[in-house]
């Protein structure tokens, strides 16, 4: 690769800058908006003309106007509603306006229309900055990328054209293209915004790295591995996108209920209207109370009580890397009394790591030559516990050295000749011999049983036949495992249980470390085993989340009142039958989300107690007095404005912060 590509320094700058710029929707940029504004300026215009008595003709088209252009989207919307044998409520408010006009009230239908549109404005911003929380993330990713060709030139080509096995390349400064493995180069990548890691991770040849990470230091030459629309953004994108269009189960019962209502208050509005006017009330004033009580008593802000909380949620759940599917999942979290919780790869990191290191008395080695000698060894082997024994070496600063005559034999282990030595590593079962009763051979059985007893996967290193040490390696707990246990213990008053395929000793170790109780550990479970486990536990009352991460999670995934997976290590299975998904596996997120969801439930209660308290009030003061039409909408917009702003509070990270808080 041509070494001038790594002196970039104009391309520098932007690594300053660890999140893109937030999309921010323009107020005029919507056509509500606009209508709005529109109906305002003609109000605004005719209203003094009125009141000083100018002819009518100088104002009256004046309203008449505003009455137009801030009148007609929503009685569309009504008539088209009617069509399908619905009735709106925008068409009511529609009605109600031309009502009052009837009988010379044409500045207060004037009103109720500029209240109505300004009202309908600042409902279309508030889902727009939502839909802003949600697409920002895609500013992440650049729309741009360096191709290189066949013949090593380079090109610019939409992030959006590059095909999976493409070569990118990503210069200092510059973020990555696409999801995809470092096959040449190294630098340091702020991935932040997928993996929620507070320092830039070193990458080299090998590694993954995602669309939208920030690349900090030297180039990196990326080969893509997955297309731009199921690259790790576009899928959080997707899926909360997805969410928002699902509506919870209070919203449905709203809805359910909204058009037996609307259809009662246009009776009641009827109502209201005739029996006075059959005791000799006048025309107009009965026509003007009747009016005044279809605006007040009209349900605006009770449909607008339950999905800004709940959407508000998903969309800050999803900015912190917590991908809830629906806004059904986002209520339902916050009911969940109990938990279970796999241990591979979900309580744990899924990778093995070397925890032991027993060197046998008479070897001549310690703890580092022990070491050294058995990653010798296993250097070329792909095997799981091969590359934990590399790994370690590598991470004490340990040179490995060359060997010859690698052979690998599955379900034994690997021999390779190091140094002259005929050097084995492999399970003790496979290596020692039980008829053996000499001192060496029966110390290293003795040493690999007790490793095994404390939950470990025992590794025999032999050189020229004889037993010199032993290797323990275990899953290691997630850092954040204990914390979240303790978490979820306080949020549902019982401890989560743990429900794993792994053997008892290594459960009870894990269960051990993060605080779980015995009695709450269920080991060498099959996939139907966690799925009647779940079931006990629902059977019992329980509304229970399950958290895994494989193939043998779905099932129990699936029959939980919730199912949460981890998203990096998860299986394809598990992601979609889960109910949401940790893109960047940290457990703690789980309580905070929970949290997040007990405040949008609260905030849904508080909306509906406000406009249960702003419609009960007016619906008096209109039928026990004398509510003044202007007065009336005023009260009934309002209550509107106040519960759609009061439901988008969950937008601001802070809501987030708090919930992490009050978590711990």
């Amino acid at each position: 690769m041509p070494s001038d590509l790594l002196q970039r320094p104009e391309r520098a700058a932007p690594a300053t800058s660890r999140t893109a710029p937030k999309r921010r929707t323009r107020v005029f940029a919507l056509a509500e908006a606009r209508w709005a504004a529109a109906a305002l300026m003609l109000f605004l215009i005719a209203l003094p003309l009125h009141l000083t008595g100018a002819p009518a003709w100088s104002w009256g088209p004046l309203y008449a106007a505003a009455y137009v252009t801030g009148g007609w989207e929503p009685a569309w919307a009504g008539l088209t509603a009617l069509r399908e044998k619905t009735l709106d409520v925008d068409l009511l408010m529609i009605v109600a306006a031309l009502g009052a006009a009837s009988i010379g009230q044409v500045m207060d239908g004037a009103l109720l229309i500029v209240i109505f549109a300004t009202s309908g404005a600042l409902e279309a911003l508030a889902t727009a900055r939502t839909q802003d929380a949600v697409h920002g993330l895609l500013d992440l990713a650049p729309t741009t990328a360096t191709r290189l060709t066949s013949d090593g030139s380079e090109e610019s080509v939409a992030t959006a054209d590059l095909v999976v096995g493409d070569t990118i390349l990503v210069r200092p400064g510059e973020r990555v293209g696409a999801d995809g493995r470092v096959v040449d180069g190294a630098g340091e990548v702020d991935q932040a915004t997928i993996t929620g890691e507070p320092l830039p991770m070193a990458k080299e040849t090998g590694d993954e790295v995602f669309a939208g990470t920030l690349n900090g230091t030297g180039a990196l030459w990326v080969k893509v591995e997955r297309d731009a629309s199921d690259s790790v953004i576009a899928r959080i994108v997707a899926m909360v996108q997805e969410a928002s269009e699902t509506k919870a189960p209070t919203q449905l019962f709203i809805e359910k209920v909204e058009q037996r209502y609307s259809l009662g208050m246009v009776v009641a509005t009827l109502a209201v209207f005739l029996i006075p006017l059959a005791f000799g009330a006048d025309l107009s004033g009965s026509l003007l109370r009747a009016m005044t009580f279809m605006i007040v008593a009209s349900p605006c802000a009770v449909v607008l009580a339950t999905m800004p909380p709940l959407l508000s949620a998903i969309a800050n759940a999803g900015r912190h890397g917590v991908l809830v599917k629906s806004a059904v999942v986002m209520e339902r979290l916050g009911q969940i009394d109990a938990v279970a919780l796999d241990k591979t790869g979900t309580l744990t990191e899924g990778t093995p790591r070397v925890t032991d290191i027993r060197p046998l008395d008479g070897s001549g080695l310690d703890e580092s030559a022990l070491l050294a000698l058995a990653a010798a060894v296993e250097h070329p082997s792909e095997h799981p516990l091969a590359r934990a024994v590399v790994d370690a070496a590598r991470t004490r600063g340990l040179a490995i050295v060359g060997m010859q005559d690698f052979i690998s034999t599955p379900g034994t282990g690997v021999t390779a000749t190091v140094n002259g030595h005929t050097v084995a590593v492999g399970a003790p079962a496979r290596l020692l011999d039980d008829n053996d009763d000499a001192p060496v051979p029966v110390r290293a059985a003795e040493v690999a049983a007790d490793l095994e007893g404390g939950g470990r996967t025992a590794v025999l290193v032999l050189r020229d036949g004889v037993p010199v040490g032993v290797l323990g390696l275990a899953d290691r707990p997630r850092p954040d495992a204990a914390t979240t246990v303790t978490a979820l213990t306080a949020l549902t008053g019982s401890t989560p249980m743990l429900v794993t395929g792994d053997n008892p000793r290594a459960a009870a170790r894990l269960a051990a470390e993060i605080g779980i109780t015995g009695d709450d550990v269920h080991a060498g479970l099959l996939p139907q085993d966690k799925v009647e486990a779940v079931r006990r536990l629902e059977a019992g009352g329980r509304k229970v989340l399950v958290i895994g991460d494989g193939v043998n999670d779905a099932p129990a995934l699936a029959a939980a009142h919730i199912g949460i997976a981890m998203g990096r290590a998860g299986s394809d299975l598990a992601l979609e039958t889960a109910s949401a998904v940790i893109v960047r596996d940290e457990l703690a997120t789980i309580p905070t989300v929970i949290r997040l969801s007990r405040a949008a439930r609260r905030l849904v209660v508080q909306n509906l107690i406000i406009a249960a308290v702003f419609i009960s009030g007016l619906v008096i003061w209109d039928l026990a007095g004398h509510l003044p039409l202007p007065l009336g909408v005023l009260g009934h917009e309002g209550s509107t404005v106040i519960v759609g702003l009061n439901g988008l509070r969950l937008l601001r990270d802070a809501a987030w912060t708090r919930a992490a808080r009050d978590a711990r």
